[in-house]
């Protein structure tokens, strides 16, 4: 060492403690290799080149001379260094480091350059920063390496000393560089977090971001093969290398000149390692595969570009098993490359050979692509200039620049459809497409998903890297990339950019600069399988753009607190099926290229993915925007008081059909998630705690949900199969229901456009689906029992059909069980009876959601050492003469199993962690003085305890006659007499709120709800419905076309005699179908009015009717005030007590109307009497205007001939206005044939008529007159 310090006398002692460290580190890190006996030459390396392990070529030196050589020459490369940005001092701010203490220390991110001064660093930060505003610089470390650079076995190029190595990536290497100690002044270090078994290597790597400078004696950076290299008046070029290959000789070793065209990535094919180099001639008739694939030469693969002269020894000839053309040149383990500078002249046949990449003829672009100019927007900035040492020798000259899409960074999207038509997405959904090789060269901008190989460069073109092996170095944001040969997709995916570049194994992607910014962290393991499964099928690109997107999709959503990482691509692999495998070989090395992404598929209408979190907010944001609150009214609805128009507004839906029909433009949505019961505990729980949820990482949403049943017609029920819940499913078919409540207080139909009116307004958000239209992804363990009991049924019900024997048990649980292996009890019952979920002790404040169902037990207490589950039912434990009822109380936390409780299904209760049967038998109730009720024992289930549908039992069970209430339809309802509490279903037709001054919040109901509900059945008889929901909750899916179970509801009769039902406590209403979400209105059947007049106790019929009017009976026209219905008369009220100024105009008409076998009275409401009396809208509009003054006037016509006004003695035809009315409804353009539908009135009342007296001349006439029959008109069309 003091040999060593002689050398350094003037300096200060900082900096001889520096220059020791210096020598102890050359000494403990490089010596040994130093002093090692040279190897046999590397395949790679030049003639001429003496090997940098070799020892010191001073005579007579020992050990210590080796050391202080060495060192002294690493002190003098650092020096020129430093004397290149005009510093003179040792840096003693800098160490140097080993690659073991580099790999296992340093754990973010860096950047380090030696020539660096404070001043050039900040610019170096801010241009940075300023190229990519959402990314951080790489942070500064003062620190140095050296090492030797050594081949490793993948190929790959590492730094190597006595402690270890660490990858070393660079944009442009030089076989010369191979084997050689070098000293690394400019570098960043990128380490790598992941876990070993993900996509990338564990270990971080080093990018080169400036040439490594060489320490052993040699050419002084040179790069161009020197006198000793290659003689190139021996080598061939490429059409006599495939002459050769045509007539193959044993033992030819070839030497081949030519320029690169293609460099195919590094595959890994059953263990083997190989890459391909495509080679060509100056004239680009002919193009020539070398296949490189021994170990010795892998390293190749990172030191040759597209553009560049090289040189290939010792090739051989060999049989390519799988490749049509069969023969193909290969390199040995004695071949050589040799990178040829530009200004080294070739042999005579190979003159001119250096020529533009882009213009070899298997590779030729269109005319319109060849005609574009290369653009300097796309060229890579100096993103590195402060580290460069000096000019790379092998970048290709300017000429070499890979061309870019025409104005891509310019271009908008409305340009991109000029170039690319598309037709009208409505009548094409499906089309084949060409794409386009191209070359490209632009900066990363974004990294859509790592895993899924998709980026995003220059900020609006798509780059899939999907058809490569995964790269070795993950690329960051601040990337620039040269992309030869790539393809270039229009519009392939709906959910990435217009543009897309796809590379396929014959593309080349080299880095022509290195990010300058951190890239994002690894938070979770990437999914090699996801690779594995994107690159063997042979799919679609457009199918695997959009799995890799959904993909990415579905690792936000779903992971990690639904799904682990390696299970993404599980649920992937269901969404995406490909018929075989690639041929590799014919996508690398045939002349004319052909591989999956030359033709590709355009779908427009594939499903688009959302997280139930965005699926909830767009219809959130959707649900008023675009909202006429005139198209909520009826026709007619101008003549709407306020007391009759808010209620109608205080209640409307929306329903978004998601069926992906081929009518739709708008693409089908695709929803993934786990199907399961509130969570109590939720901010969702107080919203809808008794129906299923939808849910992921992101948000959770309630859902209506029916299921099939497995009776012959395969009709829609309520769902009662709890195997459902825990399965991770996907939902395709279904309907988004937005429904809106909306308080207000609008005067009058003049005013809805007035927002002040409007006091508050809430959306409630949901979604409809039948579980036949689900995909399970995942299934729950019972799902799996379920699924195997349910086909292991079906074969057997088959072998039994035709007389086979049973081989195998029906299904084996004892795999499934693992799980659930804590002791338990359980019991088989039967739902008989389920009640409504109410708020029990709401007055009081502390209220609490409770439900109650009657079951019947069919089987003893049975103890399981696990859970049993959904498995099979045996003998033992059923008990069919058994008959014990008992009361299930469900409270708080257990409210959850609501939705899935059905009347007449058989269920499993197990209780968990016990052995006790007392826990599952209920016990008696007892009153006040210890009198006992007669009443079945109750049973409080617990927040623990669940239940499992069980759907196959023993024969005897099912032939035991249930006790359930009988359900009636609703024809049966309104023809029964006796019933006062019943059980009924129908459709529901209309849905009314009837207080608009309630509001349905996020919390059960507000005290006053109360809906009027219209149902029916399918003779068109229809029943009125009354549903307090004071002390429950609100109840999704009560929408129109949806088939209703209603329990419990008592049956009453109006004054009228009209027939309504309405709720009690313990009522409850359940979906059992989902209606048609665009239902066409039904048929309404001709009716003849004896038909009406001969069963006139059947109310509410719905039909048409043809016939003629006979007369007009009443007409009366008003102008009444909005809010106290008061005449208004002359812009006032009539009202003393009333101020209004808005009046409404409504009519009221009363006629005769017969049709051959009979004559019924029928009234028409405001809607309807301007057809009725066969007026235009301006005479419509004349007579209100006329009827302004005196507000009010009643026609009675009573016939044909002039009658008496009923308010005073006058004849009517002192009245113009009353004249021109009557006589305008004795006129025959009033009494006409006309056709109407009806229903009758509600308060229509059936007796045995009144016994009147007539007299004829000397004789009387005694006879019974009823009443006629009230009818009300619904719709009119005149006769043609």
């Amino acid at each position: 060492m003091e040999h060593f310090l002689d050398h350094f006398e003037d300096r200060s002692e900082a900096e001889r403690e520096w220059l020791k460290g210096v020598y102890g580190f050359v000494g403990n890190q490089l010596l040994p290799r130093s002093e090692s006996t040279a190897p046999r030459q590397s395949a790679g390396h030049a003639p001429c080149e003496a090997p940098a392990h070799a020892p010191c070529p001073l005579p007579g030196a020992g050990c210590g001379w080796c050391v202080s050589t060495l060192s002294l020459r690493l002190v003098s490369k650092i020096q020129e260094t430093l004397e290149a940005s005009n510093a003179h001092t040792l840096p003693v701010s800098y160490r140097l480091v080993s690659a073991a203490e580099l790999v296992t220390r340093q754990r973010v991110a860096c950047v380090s350059s030696l020539s660096w001064n404070t001043i050039q660093h900040k610019v170096w930060v801010r241009e940075a920063e300023k190229a990519l505003p959402h990314h951080k610089a790489l942070p500064r470390v003062n620190l140095l390496l050296v090492g030797h650079l050594r081949a490793g076995q993948d190929g790959r190029w590492r730094l190597t000393d006595t402690s270890g190595s660490v990858t070393c990536e660079c944009v442009c290497l030089s076989p010369l560089w191979m084997n050689s100690l070098v000293f690394m002044p400019h570098w960043n270090y990128i380490p790598q977090n992941a876990p070993a078994s993900s996509l990338f290597t564990s270990e971080g790597h080093l990018e080169l971001i400036g040439h490594p400078v060489l320490l052993h004696p040699g050419p002084e950076q040179g790069l161009a093969v020197d006198a000793g290299g290659p003689e190139l008046s021996r080598a061939v070029g490429v059409k006599e290398a495939v002459a050769c290959l045509l007539n193959r000789s044993r033992g030819l070793r070839l030497q081949l000149c030519a320029t690169v065209c293609a460099v195919s990535p590094l595959l890994d094919v059953s263990g083997t390692a190989f890459f391909c180099l495509t080679l060509t001639e100056s004239t680009h008739t002919h193009t020539l595969p070398v296949l490189v694939k021994e170990p010795s030469c892998l390293w190749w693969s990172q030191c040759v570009c597209v553009g560049q002269n090289v040189c290939v020894t010792a090739l051989r000839a060999c049989v390519l098993r799988g490749w049509r053309s069969n023969s193909v040149w290969c390199a040995t383990d004695q071949s050589t490359l040799h990178v040829l500078s530009g200004d080294t002249p070739l042999p005579p046949t190979h003159l001119n050979a250096h020529v533009p990449s882009d213009t070899h003829a298997p590779y030729a672009p269109s005319d319109t692509q060849a005609a574009h100019a290369p653009s300097d927007a796309h060229a890579p900035s100096d993103t590195h200039a402060p580290h460069t040492l000096a000019d790379t020798p092998h970048t290709p000259p300017d000429t070499q620049t890979p061309r870019t899409l025409p104005d891509v960074h310019i271009v908008s999207d409305e340009h991109l459809e000029e170039a690319e038509p598309e037709n009208n997405a409505v009548q094409s959904f499906v089309r084949m497409k060409k794409s386009k090789l191209i070359n490209y060269q632009g900066v990363v901008t974004e990294v859509l998903s790592e895993e899924a190989g998709l980026y995003m460069i220059d900020g609006q073109v798509g780059l899939c890297l999907v058809y490569q092996p995964p790269l070795r170095r993950r690329l960051r944001p601040g990337d620039s990339l040269e992309l030869h040969d790539v393809h270039f997709l229009y519009r392939p995916c709906p959910d990435l950019p217009p543009g897309v570049l796809c590379v396929c194994l014959r593309s080349t992607l080299k880095v022509k600069a290195f990010s300058r910014v951190t890239g994002p962290e690894v938070t979770v393991p990437s999914h090699q399988p996801l690779s594995r499964l994107l690159l063997k099928p042979n799919v679609n690109v457009s199918q695997l753009l959009w799995i890799s997107h959904v993909t990415a999709r579905l690792q936000r959503s779903l992971v990690p607190s639904l799904l682990t990482g390696e299970l993404v691509c599980a649920v992937a692999g269901r969404l995406l099926q490909g018929p075989g495998p690639r041929d590799i070989y014919t996508e690398i090395l045939d002349d004319v290229h052909s591989c999956q992404l030359t033709q590709y598929c355009v779908n427009v209408s594939v499903c688009e993915y959302r997280c139930v979190k965005e699926c909830v907010d767009v219809l959130e944001s959707q649900c008023w925007l675009g909202l006429s609150l005139s198209s909520l009214l009826p026709s007619g609805g101008s003549s709407l008081t306020r007391a009759e128009l808010n209620p109608l507004l205080a209640w409307s839906y929306r329903l978004q059909p998601e069926a992906g029909a081929p009518s739709s433009a708008r693409r089908p949505l695709l929803l993934v998630g786990v199907l399961d019961l509130c969570d109590p505990t939720s901010a969702h729980a107080h919203s809808s705690p008794h129906t299923l949820q939808l849910r992921d990482q992101t948000g959770t949403v309630a859902c209506v949900v029916t299921e099939t049943s497995d009776d012959e017609g395969g009709g829609q029920r309520a769902a009662f199969t709890t195997a459902w819940i825990g399965c991770l499913v996907c939902v395709q078919r279904f309907t988004m229901v937005t429904e809106r409540f909306l308080q207000s207080d609008f005067p009058s139909y003049k005013h809805l456009d007035q927002h002040k009116h409007i006091q508050h307004k809430h959306c409630r958000v949901y979604l409809q689906f039948c579980l036949k239209d689900v995909d399970i992804l995942i299934p729950s363990v019972s799902m799996v029992m379920h699924l195997r009991e349910r086909d292991g049924w079906k074969e057997k019900e088959e072998a039994r059909r035709r007389g086979w024997k049973e081989r195998t048990p029906l299904m084996d649980t004892t795999s499934l069980l693992k799980d659930g292996l804590s002791p338990c009890v359980s019991v088989v019952m039967r739902v008989e009876q389920k009640e409504g979920v109410a708020w029990k002790g709401a007055a009081l404040g502390r209220g609490s959601p409770s439900f109650l169902v009657r079951a019947a037990m069919i089987g003893p207490v049975v103890k399981w050492g696990c859970d049993p589950r959904n498995g099979q039912v045996t003998d033992h434990q059923v008990e069919p003469d058994m008959n014990t009822r008992v009361d299930l109380v469900f409270q708080d936390a257990c409210v959850r199993w609501f939705p899935l409780l059905q009347r007449d299904c058989f269920y499993r209760l197990v209780a968990q962690n016990t052995q006790d049967p007392s826990v599952l038998i209920g016990s008696g109730m007892v009153g006040r003085g210890g009198v006992e009720l007669h009443a079945n024992p109750a049973l409080q289930v617990s927040s623990n305890w669940t239940f499992h549908t069980l759907t196959r039992l023993p024969p005897v069970v099912l032939r035991k006659q249930c006790l359930s209430p009988k359900v009636m339809t609703v024809s049966e309802l309104l023809d029964s007499s006796s019933a006062k509490l019943v059980w009924f279903q129908g459709v529901l037709s209309q849905r009314t709120n009837l207080q608009e001054n309630t509001i349905a919040g996020n919390t059960h109901s507000k005290a006053g709800l109360r809906v009027r509900l219209t149902v029916s059945d399918g003779s068109g008889r229809s029943l009125q419905v009354y549903l307090d929901l004071s002390h429950s909750h609100y109840m999704p899916g009560l929408l129109p076309g949806n088939t209703l179970l209603m329990s419990a509801f008592q049956r009453r009769i109006s004054r009228s005699g009209s027939v309504y039902c309405s709720s009690l406590p313990v009522s409850s209403v359940t979906v059992t179908k989902l209606g048609d979400t665009s239902p066409s209105p039904p048929a309404v059947p001709i009716m003849q009015l004896c038909s009406w007049l001969q069963a006139a106790e059947q109310r509410c019929i719905v039909g048409r009717v043809r016939g003629h009017v006979v007369c007009v009976l009443f007409l009366q026209l008003q102008w009444i005030c909005s809010l106290c219905e008061s005449v208004h008369t002359q812009s006032r009220c009539s009202s003393s007590q009333c101020s209004s100024t808005s009046a409404v105009f409504q009519t009221k008409a009363k006629i005769v109307m017969e049709d051959g076998t009979g004559e019924a009275h029928i009234w028409f409401s405001c809607p309807h009497v301007r057809t009725l009396l066969g007026l235009a809208d301006w005479q419509w509009a004349g007579l209100q205007r006329a009827l302004r003054v005196r507000g009010h006037i009643q026609v009675s016509p009573r016939g044909r001939g002039p009658v008496r006004n009923p308010d005073n003695t006058s004849s009517v035809f002192d009245d113009p206005l009353q004249e021109y009315l009557c006589c305008l409804c004795n006129s025959d353009a009033v009494c006409r044939p006309l056709t109407l539908t009806c229903t009758t009135r509600a308060y229509t009342q059936r007796t045995e008529g009144d016994v009147r007296r007539f007299t004829r001349g000397e004789t009387d006439f005694m006879t019974r007159m009823f009443k006629p029959f009230q009818m009300n008109c619904t719709h009119i069309e005149t006769d043609a």
